[in-house]
């Protein structure tokens, strides 16, 4: 029965070649769109190296201090804030703080390189899962020391060196500091502002004075929770934590807002702050937000697939009708045509992962972000097949439905009206 339906399906998709067109293309198009726009979320937010550990994982990243004149000030937060009252928390297993990274001058003759340069401690390496290609990350006696040593990534060992092999033990000038290489990882994206650098070296070779008493700064923290079942008990502590940070200037100072979000809620609870208040991490509202985007910018090709199918199904009014005169009941009729509906949005669908493909290696390879590479992985691939089925019966059950309801002798003289 269904080889008989999907036999019927192909017939009909190749008798009228237009509205074939017509469907395919409004299918596989929205459907690269949306592909396109899930991978690079993935790209963003989703687990990928070195932040493997996200269901564990909460960041630190943003601080929002609210002044009693009504103004207000967001920037990360401060090194003396965050070695000094999250550092401590009990609840996490490990607490690695991290500067923003800064574009750095290094000088190969006479060609100017800017590095992407990170300050970290010793347990961003112990947080974050890095793949060393060669040679170890720095440890604590090199950050209790001041050690002048460096991991770097692959891109830049073949730009200063010349080689991204066997470069560890050789020295890179940055800034007009020279730095010993411990270590060569593979190139992290740009849009990971967590772990992203060209360049890492030890925190305590900052020219910042990083006991200085303040609150804003440049640095960020990311914990790393014993489970995942545990990151409500690590933000519990936190916050009561954040209630005990002095204000340094309480007549002008209201308060502030310090949290430790999972990575989409980090950014979220900024984006979403003028609707929020940073009351929450906004994600449900981003997510009311995405979701109703996507929902209108699927509705439109989903309408006029479906004027589409009535069209073409009223048109094979004879051969309903017939059907039904020899007893088809309404439901094998139903279901015929949501397997031809559905036959129809998998090719599409198949042609929009396609699509979806090739646009993502010209975005990729047009470097817009650096060391970005999207995938269409299986979860996205999931996303592709759920989104294909919602696009099948979404068009196809209401011209399914209208043309089940006539009757065979409405059918024979050309469908209802």
């Amino acid at each position: 029965m269904l080889l008989s339906y999907l036999k019927i399906a192909w017939k009909v998709l190749l008798r009228r070649k237009f509205f074939t067109f017509i469907s395919l293309f409004g299918i596989s198009f929205t459907l690269m769109v949306l592909l396109v726009v899930v991978a690079m979320f993935d790209h963003v937010v989703g687990a990928h190296a070195p932040e493997t550990r996200l269901n564990r994982m909460l960041f630190v990243n943003f601080l929002h201090i609210k002044y009693k004149n009504g103004g207000n000030q967001n920037s990360p937060a401060s090194y003396y804030l965050l070695d000094r009252y999250v550092r401590p928390l009990k609840t996490p297993e490990k607490v690695a703080v991290h500067s923003m990274f800064h574009s750095t001058p290094s000088y190969v003759g006479n060609n100017r390189i800017d590095l992407d340069l990170k300050y970290t401690d010793n347990v961003f390496w112990q947080v974050l899962d890095f793949d060393f290609k060669e040679g170890k990350p720095f440890g604590e006696s090199e950050m209790k020391s001041a050690a002048h040593v460096a991991v770097i990534n692959q891109t830049t060992a073949r730009k200063y060196f010349g080689t991204a092999t066997g470069v560890v033990g050789r020295t890179i000038e940055i800034n007009q500091s020279a730095y010993r290489v411990m270590g060569v990882v593979e190139d992290v994206p740009v849009m990971r502002i967590s772990s992203y650098a060209d360049v890492w070296v030890p925190i305590s070779t900052s020219s910042n004075n990083l006991n200085q008493v303040r609150l804003d700064g440049e640095y960020s923290a990311i914990i790393l929770a014993k489970s995942a079942a545990d990151k409500a008990a690590v933000q519990a502590e936190f916050d009561q934590m954040v209630k005990r940070v002095p204000l340094p200037n309480p007549k002008e100072m209201d308060h502030l807002d310090l949290h430790a979000d999972q990575l989409l809620a980090s950014y979220s609870r900024q984006l979403m702050s003028p609707l929020t208040d940073y009351s929450s991490d906004g994600t449900a509202l981003l997510y009311t937000i995405l979701s109703g985007i996507a929902l209108l910018f699927m509705l439109l090709p989903a309408l006029n697939l479906v004027n589409i199918n009535v069209s073409r199904i009223m048109e094979r009014s004879s051969e309903i009708g017939v059907r039904k005169a020899f007893g088809a009941t309404s439901g094998t009729l139903i279901g015929q045509f949501l397997v031809e509906n559905i036959f129809l949005t998998s090719i599409g669908g198949l042609l929009g992962l396609l699509l979806a493909y090739v646009a993502l290696q010209l975005i990729g390879g047009a470097q817009i972000m650096a060391y970005a590479h999207f995938e269409l992985n299986w979860r996205i691939f999931s996303w592709a097949l759920a989104v294909t089925l919602f696009f099948g019966v979404l068009s196809g059950v209401y011209p399914a439905f209208k043309m089940s309801r006539l009757l065979p002798v409405q059918a024979l003289k050309g469908g209802a009206k």
